[in-house]
């Protein structure tokens, strides 16, 4: 599995980069906030939801620790997908919040 660091992903954003991030966090996890152009979808909607994410877009994937975007990210994989696990979560991440 691919993994990223929330300070590199965090100087990727800062110099421009258009990623594509989804955050598998509940609902009251990401109303404490989100990383900026994160969408939200849940774990457990992920199965559910794969008609909306296109499999030659690369995504990384978001939860609180890292634990949850790890199944997230091998998840996708194994459906054909380009994911990316951060590593650490948002208890690691410094950058902004919305």
């Amino acid at each position: 599995m691919k993994e990223i660091t929330t300070t590199e992903l965090q100087q990727q954003l800062e110099n421009g980069a258009t990623l594509h991030m989804i955050d598998v966090r509940e609902d009251e996890e990401v109303e404490q906030g989100m990383i900026p152009g994160a969408i939200h979808i849940p774990l457990g909607e992920v199965p559910d939801r794969l008609s909306e994410l296109d499999k030659a877009t690369p995504y990384v994937i978001i939860c609180r620790s890292g634990g949850r975007s790890g199944r997230a990210a091998e998840f996708l994989e194994a459906q054909g997908y380009d994911a990316t696990n951060m590593v650490g979560g948002m208890l690691d991440w410094q950058g902004n919040v919305e």
